[in-house]
Formats: C-alpha cells, structure tokens, sequence
C-alpha cells in the first residue's frame, strides 16, 4: 500500500511539473480575467516615426514684367506742301487758322520761305473758338532760343519744342510777323485765316484783318506723343481739296479720313502737279516731315496723254522706289475724267485705263481702288452722278465716298 502510494504520488507530481513547471517548454497561458502581458520593444524594433515638418511657404506668383511705355516722339499734325512764293514788303502779321490732327503735350512749328530772304519778327500759337474768338493767351514760339530768324529761299525753319498741350482736332491760330518771301500754296483753302499789316502776333480777342485763306510760311506742326500712325497723303488738286472757288482743308478726303480713323493723315498734295513735280520737291515737301510711317498715293491725271503711259509707270516706281526706306505705301487708281483740258481726251481714256490696269496688279504698294467706287456703272470714264463738280474735280460728297474707302481699306488691312 505504502509503495503504492508512493508511486501515485510521484506521478501526479510529475504532472505538475510537466504541465507548469520550470522545463515547460511552452509558457503558461494568462490568467482568467487577466490582460495578456507582451515584452517590452526597444526603439530598434520599430519602424521610425519621423518628426513632423511644417508644410512649405507658399509660391509667390511671378511678378508680371510689363514693358515700359514707348518714348514720346514727335510726328505730323498738319501738313502743307507749299510750292508757290509770295513776297509782303512792309511788316505783316499772317493769323493761320488749322487743325490739328495729333493730341499731345509739346509741339513745334516748321515755317518755309519762298523765292527770296524771309525775315521773321515773332511768332505766337494759341487757341480758337468756334466763334472765331481767340480763347487762350497767345505763346510765344522760339527758334534755336531766339524769337525770330531771317533766311533764304526755300528754306525750313524749326521752332524749339513749346509745352502746349493740344486735342486731336483742336483748332490752333498760328501767328507770325514776317516779311519777304514766304511759300505758298495754290488754292484758298483755310477759311477763318487773317492778314494784317503791322506787328500783331501777341494780339486777343477776335481775329481781324483781311481774308487771307491760302496756306502761306506754315509748313508744319509737329506734336509729341507715343508713337503711332501717322498717314501723308500726296497728289495733285484732287487730294488737296480743291472743289470750287471756296475750299475747306477740312472737307478734302485725306482730312475726313483722319478724322474717321483717330489718326493723323496730313496733306502734302499740290495743285496742277504730276510725277516731274512730285519728284522734283520730294525732298522738302514729303521726307523732311518728322515721324510719318505711311504714304497715300492719287497721283497721275495730271500726267495723262502728256506721257506716255511707260513713262507714268517708270515715275510712279521711282516714287515707290524712294518713298519705301520713309513709309509704307499705298496707291490709288485715277478716277475718272469727263474732259481734257489740254490734251486729245480720246487718249487721255486710253492712258487712264491701261494705268490703272497697272496700278493694279503691280505689287511695290497697297491698292485702293478708288476708281471702282466712283466711277459711273454704265462708262468707266464718267463719275456717279453727284460725286464731281466740273468732269474732273471731286464734290464734297465724291470726297466722302472716296475718304469712306481708304477708311474701309485700312481697317481691313488691321489699322
């Protein structure tokens, strides 16, 4: 029994040990009702958690690079090619009413004697109502800082640039006390303009004296402002803007088409002339202005039947061929003509259609046709009814229409 025992004891002992001993190879369980104790890790264990990093500054957007505004540069704002002379003995005082087709702050005056000295006392710029009353004081205008200058024939005299602020289209009395020769051109056309014997340039109030309504001395007006379009316009009687015995510069078609596009288009045209003439005094009346980009050409009728149709396309590319380094260039077809002044008219019709033929398919300039928009639908050699004055010479109305397709033209051409 004792042995017994003793061997049932043992082996229930050695269960014990089996089961929650120091040999178990497993360990024992957690304890009902107790958390599931783990072993403590050691930083290399785990994975780093790296420290947290402020989110970047935002990007400041690139600062526009806006390009600075053009300098000021002085180009044309009236223009009169002056290719007559006449001579005043005694001191004069010439009020010139114009207008002005460039606003600006500054602007500067280019006078031109004529066939023989000019002697000048004092010129004045100032301001005109359409009362015809001067509505600012007259300024006194400078030339190489003195107030006045005597010269010879044909030459051009500058004035210092003034501050005198102008609008575009504003109305300005050029005055100056002169004698001697001065250019001048061929027909009235500056209604509201004065002569008067004496010294009167610093004179207020209403203008007073005789009618004077040629262009006469003043060549140009410059005005300063940002660079743009600046348009002359060169031809003959037709584009000068002779209609009748009484003219307006202002209803002539280059001017009407200043006035539509906001641009300057200044008048360099001269009455009677063809391309001998033209050429002849290009150098002062068209390449001595200041600024100009873009040149509108009428010219011819004056050539017809008097050279032969070769000829007038010689001249005309020799035009072309000078005007290009000074302006982009533009032609228009000769309108048509009812008569002959001096020639056999039945040539004249021959001349003018093989030209203009000519004029159209060369490719040294622009073309606007301005034949096409004038002349009648049932014979090329007549005008619309309504557009002439005389077989030759545009109305009012021909120059609206005529000035209504330059208009029309530019624009399509991205002016």
């Amino acid at each position: 029994m004792r042995s017994s025992s003793a061997l049932w004891i043992l082996a229930w002992c050695w269960t014990l040990l089996g089961a929650c001993g120091p040999g178990s190879s497993e360990p024992a369980g957690p304890l009902e009702g107790q958390p599931e104790l783990t072993a403590p890790t050691t930083p290399e264990e785990t994975d780093p958690v790296p420290p947290s990093e402020p989110p970047p500054p935002p990007v400041a957007p690139e600062p526009e690079v806006v390009p600075p505004p053009p300098a000021p540069v002085f180009q044309p704002a009236f223009h009169q090619a002056l290719r007559w002379s006449q001579r005043v003995g005694g001191l004069t005082t010439f009020h010139l009413r114009v207008p002005v087709g460039r606003a600006g702050a500054r602007l500067r005056i280019t006078l031109r004697s004529g066939d023989g000295k000019l002697t000048l006392q004092k010129a004045t710029v100032t301001r005109v109502g359409a009362d015809g009353v001067l509505s600012s004081q007259p300024v006194p205008l400078t030339f190489s800082g003195s107030a006045g200058f005597s010269v010879g024939a044909r030459t051009l005299v500058t004035s210092d640039p003034l501050l005198f602020p102008v609008g575009f289209r504003e109305e300005l009395i050029i005055s100056f006390e002169v004698k001697g020769a001065l250019a001048a051109s061929a027909i009235d056309a500056f209604p509201g303009s004065f002569m008067r014997s004496g010294a009167h340039a610093s004179a207020t109030g209403a203008l007073s004296g005789e009618p004077w309504e040629r262009a006469i001395g003043l060549a140009s007006i410059d005005v300063e402002a940002a660079p743009g379009r600046a348009f002359v316009a060169l031809g003959d009687s037709i584009t000068e803007g002779y209609i009748s015995t009484y003219n307006d510069t202002r209803d002539a078609w280059p001017s009407l088409v200043e006035k539509e596009l906001g641009v300057p288009v200044v008048n360099a045209a001269v009455s009677g002339q063809g391309f001998y003439e033209t050429l002849e005094y290009l150098d002062q009346e068209v390449l001595a202005i200041s600024g100009a980009t873009d040149c509108l050409i009428l010219l011819g009728t004056n050539d017809l039947a008097g050279d032969s149709v070769g000829k007038l396309q010689a001249r005309m590319t020799t035009l072309l061929d000078r005007l290009k380094p000074f302006c982009r260039t533009w032609v228009s077809t000769l309108l048509p003509k009812e008569k002959a002044n001096h020639d056999a008219y039945e040539q004249v019709k021959r001349d003018r259609l093989e030209f203009n033929a000519w004029l159209r398919q060369q490719t040294q300039a622009e073309l606007i046709d301005l034949e096409a928009v004038t002349r009648s639908p049932t014979d090329t050699h007549l005008f619309i009814d309504g557009l002439e004055v005389d077989g030759i010479h545009p109305s009012a109305e021909g120059h609206r229409v005529m000035a209504a397709e330059v208009v029309r033209v530019l624009r399509e051409k991205g002016l």
